[in-house]
């Protein structure tokens, strides 16, 4: 697999995730993936399992790619997560084996106010468009 195909295939599994698809989602995934979220301290154990804890979360979701880069097997993508209309910064780490996500993972921020102090620095942009 090369750069082109991982970028699409990454594409590919956040348009899924957009649409809920739950099944083209978890294509990219390898059997035995493991899928971390250190800010909770979990991990998560295989493809079925990592497809279900997505199943199971009771929230209304929508993904907004900023951006995808990364080259052989190593690919970062930061993406808006919206939780029932609630905006979290996520970068996502996927790191490939054989042509498929052997492991993610996930660092999730929360939105902040700008600062006044640098104001007269700064151009507000919007967060959700990509970069």
């Amino acid at each position: 697999m090369d750069d082109d195909a991982r970028r699409a295939a990454l594409q590919q599994h956040w348009d899924a995730s957009d649409a809920n698809d739950f099944e083209a989602e978890h294509d990219i995934y390898r059997d035995d993936a493991v899928l971390d979220y250190p800010q909770s301290g979990e991990r998560i154990h295989g493809r079925r399992n990592i497809q279900e804890s997505r199943f199971v979360q009771p929230n209304k979701k929508r993904f907004a790619v900023r951006r995808i880069i990364g080259g052989g097997d190593l690919w970062v993508t930061e993406l808006v997560l919206t939780y029932d209309g609630m905006p979290s910064y996520v970068v996502s780490i996927m790191e490939f084996r054989d042509g498929a996500v052997a492991h993610e993972t996930q660092y999730f921020g929360d939105p902040f106010d700008a600062a006044p102090s640098r104001a007269h620095l700064v151009e507000r942009v919007d967060p959700t468009r990509s970069v």
